[in-house]
């Protein structure tokens, strides 16, 4: 399809969709509709967008050619495509091409798919390992998994979303390889955080021990992201304790069921189910610095 003729939908508007339409309709793209549970959010991005604020997912199926889901999580996966339920993606599915870009349980995403080809739908799983500026950017990390010719039906709008669009495989391939991303992100993560709180506790300038951390084998992509923000306490959100939490337990349940124990995984979920326990679950996830350095109080931030 050309640009002219494609209309494409959101369900899942929050800091990650938003920036995904925003930037789509930056690239040429026509936004027909975009909706999430949360109203106010739906209807201020397609007051700025010229979209309709659909009522349901459904509604958003019936104007969009395309539909774009970026929801928080299984639940709520089963709900926008829920087979029996009117006001469903499902009720809109045929001749759709479905792009999922939540981090679900790669089984999930098998059973989504089947039930959308039931319909006379495409799915396609299209894992983000980006975050909220590079969805505004058109910089995302994309790992796509599902049929050969979804991923080729969806390409265009995977390249204008992305720098890079790898396709991993079958249905469910993706989420796998996406949710062993997540895993060692938030491994590292944590450790990082028990290393800055350890330094800070033994009285080391931590900008210091972050230019020597840099220089050293305990350089990371994390301490790119998350090191100043650890150190001066700023956990403005960009990827959720709550998601690593979700993300983490997602990838445990796989080693779970192929027989494998991971002992460091196992301890950073330990560590953002804390901060989930403490309300904090909002927080980037570089609050999980609160709960390793000297003199911080978590409850109070």
């Amino acid at each position: 399809m050309s640009d002219t003729d494609t209309r494409i939908g959101f369900v899942g508007v929050g800091r990650m969709g938003a920036n995904m339409a925003r930037r789509l309709k930056d690239q040429g793209y026509c936004i027909a509709a975009v909706q999430d549970c949360h109203t106010e959010a739906s209807e201020s991005l397609a007051r700025e967008l010229g979209s309709e604020a659909a009522v349901s997912p459904s509604r958003v199926a019936e104007l969009s050619n395309i539909v774009i889901t970026v929801v928080s999580d299984d639940a709520a996966m089963r709900d926008i495509y829920a087979e029996q339920d009117p006001t469903s993606l499902m009720a809109h599915a045929k001749n759709r091409l479905f792009i999922n870009c939540a981090t679900l349980t790669p089984a999930l995403h098998i059973d989504i798919e089947q039930a959308v080809e039931r319909h006379g739908g495409m799915t396609l799983e299209a894992c983000m390992a980006s975050s909220i500026t590079q969805a505004r950017q058109g910089t995302l990390y994309l790992m796509c998994g599902g049929r050969q010719d979804a991923f080729n039906k969806a390409r265009p709008v995977l390249h204008s979303l992305g720098t890079t669009v790898r396709y991993i495989g079958s249905a469910g391939e993706a989420a796998k390889v996406k949710a062993l991303v997540n895993m060692v992100m938030n491994s590292n993560t944590a450790a990082l955080a028990e290393g800055l709180g350890l330094g800070a506790a033994l009285g080391i300038d931590l900008t210091l021990l972050r230019e020597v951390f840099s220089q050293t084998g305990a350089a990371s992509r994390v301490l790119e992201t998350d090191g100043e923000d650890m150190q001066i306490r700023a956990h403005d959100c960009y990827f959720s304790a709550a998601h690593a939490e979700k993300d983490s337990a997602i990838a445990l349940d796989l080693a779970q069921k192929a027989g494998l124990s991971l002992p460091v995984a196992l301890a950073t979920l330990g560590q953002f189910r804390r901060l989930m326990q403490l309300g904090k679950g909002d927080l980037d996830k570089s609050a999980v610095a609160e709960l390793t350095f000297p003199d911080r109080t978590p409850s109070r931030l």
